[in-house]
């Protein structure tokens, strides 16, 4: 593990002397400006074919249903093998995936209009595999980059780079379709994906972690969730964050609030799509400085509360630069909650299990997402539009207070006395 010269854990950018790290974090925000790129993309012509927002949900179930079959499988390999070869490979499916969807539009365009966009689906549902295997590896990749003692910094700097990621993706995604169409937005995709591949190859592979005893599969798989119903504070976070994403996530409507509620098109929707991650890019920037790790607990369950109050004033918004704040604050107390579950896991994890409980995570939070797209889709279609949306956010708030409840250590929890313990 490459350190700095000297490490000065109160120094905002600490983390980022570290080349490998830089590497990592380049590869990652090249990767989500594609994956969010790609997003959007689908999205917008998904719905422009079938005007459906349960189509629009579906789009998350196939990505959500190989996510989940795999994510386990995916902790064990990640704990078992080389992290970076693993990213290597599954990133390689990414791109395979770009250059399908390119190729049906280019190609297929009206077969998809015409016939069905179940092709579509079917290229979600691999990419939905390549995250499943992604997100594990990479994990615990960061954790063997970085020392121990900047575990929190690097969770800031992590999640602030992804964020500015998915701030650019979707305002470039709906520019490029605006200005060339779906074919070349794809291509770009598939361009910005070989980039984040060669950033990778930066990295250096680095040891298989040390087993402390011999597993069969069975075991191994299971020993990750066991680990993690094991640990209140873990698990509490975990569940909190998943039932609220579940619930509360309402970026999979944002095309029918562009056109429906708020008439800005796509362009209005691009700027949608980013205000959450500008608002996390925000907080995580004030957050380099005054990390959130004192009450950490604290802190988390009142961002997750702070998320659900912004949902539902989106809801009933009917002005776009008021919907477009709300969501940028529903990102930056988003992020608070990203950044203290991340260091909450790198800080509570040993290595050689940071594959199967980062999979673990992955099931409780990852998948919810998409989960949480089709759950979107289906209300708006039982519910109606506002009210689902309404719906989720009460939700939300509810959990927030049922957690306090529920994980008293959770509640009480400071993560600054745990860094400090293991100095």
């Amino acid at each position: 593990m490459e350190k700095p010269a000297k490490i000065d854990q109160h120094d905002a950018y600490a983390v980022l002397k570290i080349k490998e790290f830089r590497a990592f974090i380049s590869a990652r925000f090249i990767l989500t400006i594609a994956t969010q790129m790609q997003s959007v993309i689908v999205g917008w012509q998904i719905y422009q074919i079938t005007k459906d927002a349960l189509s629009l949900g579906m789009i998350g179930l196939a990505e959500a249903i190989p996510f989940l079959l795999i994510a386990l499988f995916a902790g064990h390999v990640a704990d078992h093998f080389d992290r970076r070869k693993i990213i290597l490979i599954f990133v390689g499916l990414f791109l395979l995936c770009s250059i399908a969807l390119f190729s049906l539009t280019y190609q297929f365009s009206d077969y998809l209009k015409e016939v069905s966009v179940f092709p579509l689906y079917v290229v979600i549902f691999f990419t939905g595999i390549a995250r499943g295997f992604l997100y594990p590896s990479q994990m615990g990749l960061m954790a063997q980059i970085v020392p121990r003692e900047l575990y929190g910094n690097s969770s800031t700097w992590n999640s602030t780079i992804w964020h500015i990621g998915a701030v650019t993706g979707p305002p470039l995604g709906v520019f490029l379709c605006g200005l060339f169409g779906i074919s070349i937005s794809y291509f770009v995709v598939l361009l910005l994906i070989g980039l984040s591949f060669l950033f990778y190859l930066a990295i250096k592979s680095k040891p298989i972690a040390l087993k402390l005893k011999k597993e069969g599969l069975m075991e191994s798989l299971s020993s990750g969730i066991k680990f993690v119903f094991k640990n209140q504070i873990i698990l509490g976070a975990m569940s909190l964050d998943m039932f609220a994403v579940l619930f509360g996530g309402a970026v999979v409507l944002l095309p029918i609030f562009a056109v429906e509620i708020l008439d800005v098109g796509i362009i209005g929707l691009g700027f949608m799509r980013a205000a959450p991650a500008f608002g996390a890019v925000v907080m995580a920037l004030f957050l380099a400085y005054q990390p959130p790790f004192k009450n950490a607990g604290r802190n988390l369950l009142l961002s997750v509360a702070g998320f659900g109050l912004c949902i539902i004033l989106f809801a009933l918004s009917k002005n776009f630069y008021l919907s477009f704040l709300l969501l940028a604050l529903s990102g930056m107390f988003d992020n608070v909650s990203v950044i203290i579950r991340s260091t909450i896991m790198q800080l509570l994890t040993p290595d050689n299990m940071r594959g199967r409980v980062a999979a673990v995570n992955s099931i409780f939070i990852g998948s919810s997402n998409e989960i949480g797209s089709f759950e979107s889709g289906v209300a708006a279609r039982l519910l109606g539009l506002i009210p689902s949306v309404i719906f989720g956010g009460s939700m939300t708030l509810l959990i927030s207070g049922i957690a306090g409840k529920w994980a008293p250590k959770l509640r009480s929890l400071n993560l600054k006395k745990i860094q400090e313990d293991h100095k």
